[in-house]
């Protein structure tokens, strides 16, 4: 090689946008968008199905309104219950000492509704319960209320 002869500079790399971005994707096949149609229906079917049954659902909840521990053995809770007068339920109250653990727990039946008087057309009740504790505690809730499966 000589000064005067210089290697020939690369050649540039061919700017096409196939071969900046990749070629065009394929289409789906009809099987494929047969399957991704079919799923999507199933999916809308079952949601559906979930919404219908879901709303037809009796519904329970509750509101603790306030609690007293007269001794270390004894705690007692007052809440209210929102249902279906004619509907039964269970609620779960729990007594919890200083450091929130459970001293005492039971679970209480709130029958049907007598009366369906009242600015809600009787749903709402008002209960209290006495809950033993093994030990002093400083407060009492509600877990949880629910609707037994015996009576829906």
């Amino acid at each position: 090689m000589t000064s005067e002869e210089q290697p020939a500079p690369p050649a540039p790399a061919p700017t096409s946008l196939a071969n900046r971005y990749g070629g065009q994707k394929r289409a789906l096949s009809g099987k494929t968008r047969r399957a991704v149609l079919v799923a999507g229906v199933a999916v809308g079917i079952g949601f559906l199905a979930w919404v219908s049954t879901s709303a037809a659902t009796e519904s329970v909840s509750f509101k603790d309104l306030g609690y007293s521990t007269p001794d270390a053995t004894s705690a007692e809770i007052d809440f209210q219950v929102i249902k279906n007068p004619g509907t039964a339920a269970k609620c779960a109250v729990k007594a919890l000492d200083s450091k929130f653990a459970v001293v005492g727990w039971k679970v209480v039946d709130i029958g049907p509704n007598a009366a369906e008087d009242g600015a809600d057309g009787g749903r709402t009740t008002v209960h209290r319960t006495t809950l033993r504790t093994e030990s002093q505690s400083v407060s009492a809730v509600v877990d949880g209320c629910w609707i037994p499966a015996a009576s829906k």
